[in-house]
């Protein structure tokens, strides 16, 4: 096992106690074989509820994040692996909707992306466009196994060149390989939100917030964070992650960030040393 990579009992009360904020990846953290659990989904209510600011951070399109700003017990959600940013304030009734390129830059992007999406589909038999790609503004999400028959290593390290070749930045998650033009991130735009939304500059909180995900383009995430933690998952990605979580849940997918939900829970009430 990989430095890091800690069973979450190890994760200490005090540092418990000392935790904010929680953001979480979507895909196979939150949800388990493709579906939300009741049990994620009470995690999420119950953190909110227990004052925990709570953001989900994912690879997820903005047509999705729009449902999920405005309808999930949260402060606000990242997507499209950091194009954007959006936050329901349900005072005012308004949605604000924050992007890291201007509309005409996305424009541009996009076009490039369409081109680039027929010579990946040219390349690499049996890949495909992820169905949620209508819904997305900025990156273009060529699906690996999540409506496709699995693709085998190779043709996942293909995807990742062609998006490479065409000067494309491409993270790969557990169900897609995104590609996007611009040096944005999950974690360039969680920056922008804390200070945005929050009113904090991360760098001075960031012992104070938890990460939960589970695949390669969480990454960034789990070297920034010192407590940032894999739901079990993760293990599977042991040897193509380039910084590992400093704590593994011992369940999967929404299983798992329940059960770290829970962790965080008892330590505000005091208990569970």
């Amino acid at each position: 096992m990989k430095k890091g990579m800690r069973p979450l009992a190890e994760f200490t009360l005090e540092a418990r106690r000392a935790v904010k904020w929680v953001l979480t990846d979507i895909d196979d953290t939150l949800t388990t074989g493709g579906r939300l659990p009741a049990v994620a989904y009470a995690a999420l209510e119950a953190l909110r509820e227990a004052g925990f600011g709570v953001v989900p951070v994912t690879g997820r399109p903005a047509g999705w994040c729009d449902h999920i700003a405005r309808m999930w017990p949260v402060d606000g959600v990242v997507g499209e692996n950091g194009a954007l940013y959006f936050r329901y304030d349900e005072t005012v009734r308004k949605m604000t909707r924050r992007f890291a390129k201007e509309e005409t830059e996305r424009a541009a992007d996009r076009a490039k992306l369409a081109a680039l999406r027929e010579r990946v589909l040219e390349e690499v038999p049996g890949a495909g466009v992820a169905s949620d790609q209508p819904y997305r503004e900025a990156d273009l999400a060529i699906d690996i196994c999540e409506d496709v028959a699995s693709l085998s290593r190779a043709q996942v390290a293909r995807i990742l060149d062609l998006f490479e070749e065409a000067g494309a930045t491409c993270k790969e998650s557990s169900i897609h390989v995104n590609g996007w033009f611009g040096s944005f991130d999950k974690l360039s735009m969680t920056r922008t939100f804390f200070a945005e939304v929050f009113g904090v500059d991360l760098d001075r909180v960031r012992e104070q917030v938890v990460f939960s995900g589970d695949s390669p383009n969480d990454a960034p995430m789990f070297a920034y964070f010192p407590n940032a933690t894999g739901v079990a998952n993760v293990r599977g990605f042991a040897d193509r992650l380039e910084a590992p979580p400093q704590w593994v849940t011992e369940s999967r997918g929404g299983q798992g960030f329940a059960e770290l939900a829970e962790a965080l829970l008892a330590a505000r009430r005091g208990v569970g040393a």
